[in-house]
């Protein structure tokens, strides 16, 4: 079985090797136990790589690079009318040999494939992820509407994966858990948890691009409400991002400069030791999150998460009995619940307990368990050297 991917997953070249966002690669990774091979249209800029990137494990993927397009503003727009002839090319060109198709939405390159396929029958088993907000509560951009509101009609003949469950939810419309975890970032995850208490400075940690929409500067704010009510916190903010600048003197202003460490991007296994440090995840985002991936990577090691009450997020939040799911905007919130877990230690102990048990529903175990029921139902029969589906326990 051919799988064809189609995605604007950023790629660059390293010393002559490929490498690409990391969340995304592992999963493709995984996918790969159950395809004969993988063929990933994906985007390649010609940047250097950022150190967070990583090249694929799996032998049997192979990137069909296509340029980048869509950057921020008027000009990003008609960039997309430059690339769009090249996406559609490569695009009818790879479907040709390809025994499923796969598209990971929202992207400008996704829409383009939900419309070629809605013209085409084959091939016919189709799997369209869509990994941002299924109901946002504020408008979004005009091509996440669109790709929203073609995903809910039954044209693309496909099965529609998201984040959470919705009201009204089609049938075609799954819940899947975004995956991120193997066994042993549970064990090492578990390892971590069981050793940790809440002394002082409670730690905070923050994961993520440094930008006002993910929540960087509501996470300073919140930092410097806890140290006017004289918690003793420290925040650690991994990440990088153009206003990386202005959080760092806001941060100055506040007299909270020396609470604060801006890292930037590092490498995963730095974000894991900074997890087992930890204490609370701070994410005040209001991006278009589905289930950020790096809230399960921290939860595994007993990090409690306070996060946006963005879309699937309040959902497993409350599900799980771990953590806090604010308004994005209310910074007295965020200080709020965090000002909690510093005045009742046990609490943070039960929750912390109750984030790692939550885990094992997004490790790859239980995603590769739900894409066999997935393809089972779409008629594939995937690689036979495949594993079998292993049960997950609730």
């Amino acid at each position: 079985m051919r799988l064809l991917v189609i995605s604007h997953t950023p790629h660059h070249q390293r010393e002559g090797q490929i490498v690409g966002w990391g969340a995304t690669l592992r999963e493709l990774d995984q996918l790969a136990t159950r395809f004969t091979r993988i063929r990933h249209i994906a985007c390649l800029h010609s940047e250097p790589a950022p150190s967070g990137y990583v090249p694929y494990a799996a032998k049997n993927i192979d990137l069909v690079p296509v340029p980048p397009a869509g950057a921020e503003g008027f000009l990003g727009k008609l960039d997309v009318l430059r690339t769009s002839p090249t996406y559609v090319r490569t695009i009818l060109r790879e479907l040709r040999d390809a025994d499923m198709v796969h598209v990971r939405a929202p992207a400008n390159i996704a829409l383009i494939a939900m419309l070629i396929l809605s013209l085409r029958k084959e091939p016919a088993p189709r799997w369209f992820k869509y990994a941002g907000n299924w109901e946002p509560d504020d408008v979004e951009s005009p091509s996440y509407i669109l790709q929203r509101w073609f995903l809910r009609k039954p044209w693309h003949r496909g099965v529609v994966t998201v984040n959470g469950r919705w009201p009204k939810q089609q049938t075609w419309v799954r819940t899947f858990f975004n995956p991120s975890l193997e066994e042993r970032d549970l064990e090492r995850g578990r390892v971590a948890a069981v050793a940790k208490q809440l002394d002082r400075p409670l730690r905070l940690v923050y994961v993520g691009r440094v930008e006002t929409a993910k929540g960087a500067g509501r996470a300073v704010e919140t930092l410097g409400r806890l140290r006017a009510r004289d918690v003793d916190a420290t925040l650690e903010i991994i990440g990088d991002g153009d206003e990386r600048a202005r959080f760092e003197r806001r941060a100055a202003e506040l007299g909270i400069a020396d609470r604060i460490s801006f890292v930037g991007w590092k490498s995963p296994s730095y974000v894991y030791e900074a997890f087992a440090r930890s204490h609370v995840l701070l994410l005040p985002t209001a991006a278009s999150e589905g289930w950020p991936k790096v809230m399960s990577e921290g939860m595994a090691y007993g990090v409690v998460p306070v996060a946006g009450a963005v879309s699937s997020i309040p959902q497993y939040i409350a599900q799980f009995g771990t953590g806090a799911a604010i308004r994005p905007d209310d910074v007295e919130g965020f200080a709020d619940a965090i000002a909690s877990y510093a005045n009742d230690p046990m609490k943070w102990s039960r929750e912390s307990a109750k984030a790692v048990a939550a885990t094992s529903w997004f490790t790859f175990r239980q995603y590769l368990s739900s894409i066999d029921s997935l393809l089972s139902d779409l008629g594939v029969r995937h690689h036979e050297d495949a594993c079998r589906p292993q049960h997950i326990p609730s």
